[in-house]
This record gives structure tokens, sequence and C-alpha cells, in this order.
């Protein structure tokens, strides 16, 4: 089967993350406001609060919040990325592009172990080390002969063209 291009990766990968990024925003904007609503803001010409207070009664509400919308959107990508991969190989935005993920053993059949390590290494190590994601996205431009980026490698998978 013929390789996916780069110019197709990109664009299912801007296309998944629009979508996700939707998903984050319906979630993150009502949990929000809820939080913005309960706290108690200080009158402004009133003596200016300690730190104490404003970590404790500003700060700390919104960071939890981040942290607990961070941990869910962690586990929407998981369950976005495994799931749509190991059922067909294919996220929405592969399907727009019409590419696929496949085992690089043609004799194996696409596994959830191996979408679970293309979403560890895609999205763990771009979480972890700065400038990875940048770095795996465009190794596939140098890979011979399989066009594959560095979680393509290590799950042992390759995208390629889906047949008309």
């Amino acid at each position: 089967m013929p390789l996916a291009e780069f110019p197709q990766r990109l664009l299912a990968y801007m296309i998944d993350m629009a979508l996700l990024t939707a998903v984050a925003f319906v979630l993150f904007i009502p949990a929000f406001v809820v939080v913005f609503l309960q706290i108690d803001f200080p009158d402004p010409y009133g003596p200016e609060p300690d730190f104490g207070t404003v970590f404790a009664d500003y700060f700390l509400p919104f960071l939890l919040l981040e942290l607990g919308l961070f941990a869910l959107m962690m586990l929407l990508y998981f369950l976005y990325a495994v799931e749509y991969m190991h059922r067909s190989g294919q996220t929405l935005g592969k399907k727009a592009m019409k590419i696929r993920i496949v085992p690089l053993d043609p004799a194996l059949r696409l596994t959830r172990g191996m979408a679970a390590k293309r979403y560890l290494v895609e999205y763990g190590g771009g979480m972890l080390l700065p400038f990875f994601s940048w770095v795996d996205g465009l190794w596939q431009l140098a890979d011979k002969p399989y066009q594959q980026t560095l979680h393509d490698k290590f799950a042992r998978t390759v995208v390629v063209k889906v047949s008309p």
C-alpha cells in the first residue's frame, strides 16, 4: 500500500486536534464560569489581601480546575486516539484524509497495545520533553523507507493511504 504523505498526516492531526479542542472548550467554559461565580472577590477599595488569602481563595480553585480538566482531557485523548485506531486504524481526521494506521508487519493486526504505545510516545513525550512533538512529527521527512514518526517506530506501525 502507498505510504501517507506528510501533508496528509499533518492535516489529519490538525483535524483531530480541532475536534478535541472543541470538546475541551465545551467542558472548560462551563466549569470556569461555575468556579468564577463561586469566588467572593474582595472590595477593591478595602485593605489589600495577604498572599495566603489570594493563593487559597483565587489562585488555588483555578489551578485545581486546570489540573482536573487536564487529567480529563488526557483521558479523552487516550480514548479517542487508542479506541479509534484500534477499531479501524483511523481517527476522524485520518478518515477525512483517507489514511490509516497499520502494523509494519503485514501479517499482524493493529492491537490496542500498539495504539496505546503510539499515544504514549506521541502525547507523553510531547508533554515531558521540550520540542519533542516537533522532532517526532518531522522525523517522518527524513525516515526511509517507511516515513515513520518516532511514535510509529516505537509502536511498529506505519501510516498508509486508504485505497479509493
